[in-house]
């Protein structure tokens, strides 16, 4: 039988090895990472989605661009919906075909496929005409249509960006820059230098990723480097405020897009709080 002093020092002894049990076994398991901020969903959507409406239709209210439609010169023939599907590019077809999978009856737009892909690479409006944005505009204001968008703008777009900058390590600014470059000049192959892939590669020459070691503002300044070239070879992007509020952003270490933003979009200036993007977020629910 143990003296009582002994139990005490035995009972000590045990506390302190249980204790040096429990650090040791949390140090030998791995952390699990902590969940990276993506702007796939939520209110960090809505601010990228309102970013890029400021672009492409002078408005923070993206949620209103679904029924919107013309042609603004740029060759792409014409420009529509949420982020400006394009029938030059073939982006709008498959929006029209994924509201026709939704929608197969009573659906105005069916009767446009035919003529939309003969159009698709061309700025050509050949079958296309006034009824037809007539049918859009009405459309756009349907569950099917704001749905159909949705998916097309993930998979070309919003997935591609999220799936690169989660390889190169890029937080939500970084997400919104390659998904803005993504929606503008497609995305392409490392072949095509006008588009995402090139403009990337460029980059990549300048510049490390975070994923390679580098800095994350030194990176994404190379990217907008590699992309001012392309920007001003269009006539319809030559004016670079997308880049410079991209610009402002990274000075400001918004990398994570944290609100309140202010910007100037083409002369037009815009500020999104927190209240606005949370109402603007109600959009998905």
């Amino acid at each position: 039988m143990f003296s009582k002093q002994r139990w005490r020092r035995f009972v000590t002894l045990i506390a302190l090895l249980s204790a040096l049990f429990i650090t040791l076994s949390a140090c030998a398991k791995p952390k699990k990472a902590a969940t990276a901020q993506t702007i796939r969903t939520d209110k960090l959507r809505a601010t990228t989605f309102a970013l890029v409406a400021s672009a492409e239709n002078s408005t923070l209210r993206f949620d209103h661009q679904y029924r919107y439609i013309e042609d603004i010169g740029d060759g792409r023939g014409y420009t529509g919906g949420i982020i400006g599907f394009t029938s030059g590019t073939g982006d709008m077809l498959k929006v029209v075909q994924e509201y026709v999978r939704l929608r197969p009856k009573h659906n105005a737009l069916k009767r446009y496929l035919p003529a939309l892909k003969r159009v698709n690479g061309t700025a050509s409006h050949k079958g296309l005409g006034q009824q037809f944005e007539i049918a859009w505009r009405k459309a756009g204001q349907t569950h099917q249509m704001i749905h159909a968008q949705n998916t097309v703008l993930d998979h070309q777009y919003l997935n591609v960006a999220l799936r690169y900058a989660k390889k190169d390590h890029l937080r939500p600014l970084g997400q919104y820059i390659y998904y803005d470059a993504l929606v503008v000049h497609g995305p392409g192959s490392a072949h095509d230098k006008t588009s995402f892939q090139g403009i990337r590669k460029r980059a990549l020459k300048r510049a490390k990723t975070p994923a390679k070691g580098g800095k994350e503002s030194t990176y994404l300044n190379a990217f907008l480097k590699a992309r001012t070239p392309v920007m001003k070879s269009e006539a319809a992007h030559s004016d670079l405020s997308r880049l410079n509020t991209q610009q402002r952003f990274i000075n400001e270490h918004k990398f994570n897009l944290q609100l309140p933003l202010s910007w100037t979009m083409y002369g037009d200036h815009y500020k999104l709080t927190n209240k606005k993007a949370e109402q603007l977020a109600r959009t998905f629910k």
